[in-house]
């Protein structure tokens, strides 16, 4: 019916993440190959995100945020304040570099953060694509709203709708939120499904078997299981195709040869990816291991 993923627990700094993916009984779930939820966290005036320039291969980067601000800079020159509902969707491909901070404005007063960030892995015949960025705004994102839930369609397809940004394989992530009492249906049975509850919660029932799930659960949940809000819940769903080949991880490289890695590893210590343009006095240096 569903099997539970327990989330590991990472001090990242100045706060802590749930991580979901990677995970010993599930690497990837669809393309998804990671999966942190940042927060809930508060910060004081002068704390908050500061993660210094860092380089990414064979991915797409997808940041959503439910609460707080994150002022993203790249290498393409983007730079621009992500909010709650927007999305940030940064495709790596054959190389990008990224900085994740906060506005002078946000980081000098108390402030709170929360939401979800993943890495989305690139078929092998898309992983050495051109970087490229999309920002969609949350007014732009297509919902889907029924008997007491309301579902917003952050990237790929689900429930009949479809997000306006590309990607490179079937997959979906939908941010939910149910009134108490109500079923909540898991998007596209041909795909693999994570649910990770944010907040309330849900029964799961298969025939008569059923199970509970509470506030910071994550669960693969089958096809066939109906889902019902014991509280007003939020939860974020995604998932998609499941992949025959598993890419290898590194630090932030992804790719599916290991020379690929190693020569990403060379390319960072030497310099040769791009800086971030507005944030290139700093950078995080490859780790010992």
């Amino acid at each position: 019916m569903y099997t539970p993923l327990k989330p590991a627990i990472k001090d990242i700094g100045e706060f802590s993440v749930a991580r979901v993916l990677p995970n010993s009984q599930k690497r990837m779930v669809g393309p998804f190959v990671f999966f942190d939820h940042m927060g809930p966290a508060e910060f004081s005036a002068g704390q908050g995100v500061n993660v210094r320039p860092h380089p990414h291969i064979g991915l797409a980067t997808l940041t959503y945020l439910i609460e707080g601000k994150i002022l993203h800079r790249d290498s393409l020159g983007n730079c621009l304040e992500v909010t709650p509902g927007d999305v940030n969707w940064m495709v790596a491909g054959k190389g990008i570099t990224h900085s994740e901070r906060e506005t002078l404005e946000h980081h000098s007063q108390p402030h709170r953060l929360d939401g979800v960030q993943c890495w989305v892995a690139l078929p092998k015949e898309f992983s050495e694509t051109a970087p490229s960025f999309t920002h969609l705004s949350r007014f732009d994102l297509p919902h889907w709203i029924y008997e007491g839930v309301s579902a917003r369609i952050v990237i790929g397809e689900a429930y009949g709708m479809k997000a306006d940004i590309e990607t490179f394989s079937p997959m979906f992530l939908v941010d939910v939120t149910a009134q108490v009492g109500a079923e909540i249906n898991r998007p596209n049975p041909q795909h693999e499904c994570l649910a990770y509850l944010a907040d309330g919660a849900l029964m799961l029932t298969n025939g008569e078997e059923q199970a509970r799930i509470e506030k910071g659960e994550t669960a693969l949940i089958d096809p066939d299981v109906q889902i019902e809000a014991l509280e007003y819940s939020r939860l974020i769903m995604l998932g998609g195709e499941a992949w025959n080949e598993t890419p290898h991880l590194y630090w932030n490289f992804v790719a599916f040869d290991e020379k690929r890695l190693e020569q990403a590893k060379v390319d960072w210590q030497e310099g040769r990816f791009d800086p971030v343009i507005g944030d290139d006095e700093e950078r995080i240096p490859l780790p010992d291991s």
